[in-house]
């Protein structure tokens, strides 16, 4: 089931998120719903606070960006309960987006390498080193997990020239390709 996805003003995007109990009802089908949500908006991660739903999870597939980025091929995780242990000090700037943010790319700064723990949709728990953009891809989908979004990486200045399409945001009035839950 498609659900829709969260924007920017909607409080849920602003909390930290909480622990995921292993008896979470009907975890594995809101994982599928996550995944198919995703898709559908061509996004290549999309946390739980995305959807309404406070908690610590997430999931990825990276798979698309393999042409441009070699790491991603096969870089599909769903991340309950993530942990980021360790970071590189090398911090490389790229330009991101996001799905809770519809028509909004800015330059964020994040470390070139992580170690993350976290436990799969099987409750096996893993610990991974990421490298490049795979390591971006799971900070940015963290932080929604702690209440942050990439925006708050950009200057005063870049965030005022985007006042606009954010106030846009979230009035309800951005042309969006898949399904979104405003606030009006």
């Amino acid at each position: 089931m498609i659900l829709p996805i969260y924007t920017y003003g909607q409080p849920v995007l602003r909390e930290k998120a909480e622990t995921v109990d292993r008896n979470h009802p009907d975890l594995q089908q809101l994982v599928d719903d996550m995944f198919e949500t995703m898709y559908k908006a061509d996004g290549v991660g999309l946390a739980a606070p995305q959807v309404g739903l406070p908690i610590r999870l997430f999931v990825i597939d990276a798979n698309s960006l393999t042409k441009d980025h070699p790491e991603c091929k096969e870089f599909k995780r769903v991340m309950i309960n993530p942990e980021i242990l360790d970071k590189k000090d090398e911090i490389i700037s790229l330009e991101e987006g996001c799905l809770s943010f519809p028509g909004i790319h800015e330059k964020v700064a994040r470390s070139a390498g992580i170690k993350v723990q976290y436990t799969d949709e099987k409750h096996i728990q893993r610990t991974e080193i990421l490298e490049g953009f795979n390591a971006r891809v799971v900070q940015h989908e963290f932080e929604h997990l702690n209440g942050g979004v990439f925006i708050d990486h950009i200057s005063p200045i870049r965030r005022q020239l985007n006042r606009g399409k954010l106030n846009h945001i979230i009035k309800g009035s951005t042309k969006c390709s898949y399904r979104i839950k405003a606030v009006r």
